[in-house]
């Protein structure tokens, strides 16, 4: 929570922007399946997000009820300046398991989420 309240982030705006970081453009909707977030609060996240310069939001040229995703420069930026820290948090939470017991717990994380 330290390295972001830093920047005034929610744990649910980090995920949302990470998420996109990872995959590029994507849909609202498949935003807030990916980040496990309900469509009001991904909404809300986004509203937010975007408020802030680190979203940009684009009717889809095949659908235009639907809207795209994207990072701003400004959000690609954001999302690597924070990174280090996060995985600097991330390091301190497992410090006390094995490597192989990271990799395990890890995948089990990815099995329920």
């Amino acid at each position: 929570m330290s390295v972001l309240s830093d920047q005034r982030l929610t744990p649910a705006q980090y995920f949302a922007l990470a998420r996109l970081r990872e995959k590029g453009r994507v849909s609202q909707n498949l935003l807030g399946r990916m980040s496990a977030m309900d469509p009001a609060t991904i909404q809300g996240v986004v509203k937010r997000l975007g408020e802030r310069g680190f979203i940009r939001r684009l009717h889809d040229p095949k659908d235009r009820r639907r809207m795209i995703l994207e990072l701003t420069p400004a959000g690609r930026s954001l999302v690597d300046n924070l990174q280090n820290g996060m995985n600097a948090v991330t390091d301190q939470i497992l410090g006390p398991l094995a490597p192989n017991e990271r990799d395990q717990l890890r995948h089990l994380l990815k099995r329920i989420v």
